[in-house]
């Protein structure tokens, strides 16, 4: 799975011109799922996102975590994220997850989430086309990729 995780004073989703998620204090997640990601990639996602320590303490350091803030998150799936560029200038998005399994790790990253302690999740629609705006703040975004944890103990 891969993730770009914005740290946002507020963000949303809209579908055919309806807000279908909003936060305020938070993470916009663009979430791409990859063709052979299970539930273990989720749950090890969920659990870096809910606790990422990117916001300011005191002191001006990155040093809290959602839960530290009351902050929520927007989670906006996002297969274009699973890409492969190796050849030519054409994305190809082969490397993504079936539809059907996108979705269901989708859902569930998000369920994880909230096992996670993230009080707020909203989220966008599966496969619909979706216009996303946000007030980035910082900027502060962070990729992550499950890829990096595949053969470690986690």
């Amino acid at each position: 799975m891969r993730a770009v995780v914005q740290r946002v004073k507020r963000a949303q989703v809209d579908v055919n011109n309806q807000t279908v998620g909003k936060i305020e204090k938070g993470f916009l997640v663009l979430l791409g799922v990859m063709d052979g990601d299970t539930e273990k990639e989720a749950e090890i996602l969920a659990g870096k996102t809910a606790r990422l320590r990117i916001f300011e303490d005191e002191n001006e350091k990155m040093n809290l975590s959602l839960a530290d803030v009351g902050g929520g998150v927007l989670a906006v799936s996002q297969f274009t994220l699973c890409a492969d560029l190796k050849k030519g200038n054409r994305p190809s998005f082969t490397p993504s997850a079936p539809p059907a399994e996108a979705n269901r790790l989708y859902e569930y990253y998000m369920r994880c989430l909230k096992n996670e302690g993230v009080s707020l999740v909203e989220h966008g629609v599966f496969g619909a086309d979706m216009q996303v705006s946000l007030v980035n703040d910082g900027p502060v975004t962070i990729i992550l990729d499950t890829d990096i944890w595949k053969n470690s103990k986690f």
